[in-house]
């Protein structure tokens, strides 16, 4: 079973405003503010998310303990951006599953005789070379006549 998408705005302000305890006119305010800001419809309306309702909770229980609406909306800014980079952690990691399970094995590399790179399978060893070279500089080469 999928999970609930915490971020579908599903609820009207009315609703929101049902089950975070809160007045509508509050919910309006603090949009107005920035603290809780749902998403709009084609017309305008607001909806509110679960996570958003979570918010709304959370800003009642820190103002009745004596908080500022800015610090709130400090602390709410942080735990978005905490969020946000959590989901982005989510979909990297996904992409790098993904990614390893394309290519099983491929991702050790060697170096050719002439310099290249070379993809091996995982385990594989490289044999090296024994060979031993003389290093003889050349003379050097009188200059070009015109």
């Amino acid at each position: 079973m999928d999970e609930i998408d915490e971020d579908a705005p599903i609820f009207a302000i009315a609703a929101a405003a049902e089950l975070s305890g809160m007045h509508p006119q509050t919910l309006r305010q603090y949009d107005r503010l920035g603290l809780v800001v749902p998403e709009r419809t084609r017309g305008g309306s607001r909806r509110y998310s679960t996570r958003h309702v979570e918010q709304l909770r959370e800003v009642a229980r820190l103002s009745a303990d004596g908080m500022s609406l800015p610090a709130i909306a400090r602390l709410i800014a942080l735990e978005e951006q905490v969020h946000d980079l959590s989901r982005r952690v989510r979909d990297l990691e996904q992409q790098l599953q993904v990614e390893r399970q394309s290519r099983p094995g491929s991702r050790v590399f060697a170096a050719g005789v002439t310099g290249s790179v070379i993809t091996l399978r995982a385990g594989t060893r490289v044999r090296r070379a024994t060979d031993v070279v003389l290093y003889r500089p050349r003379p050097p080469q009188p200059p070009a006549s015109d």
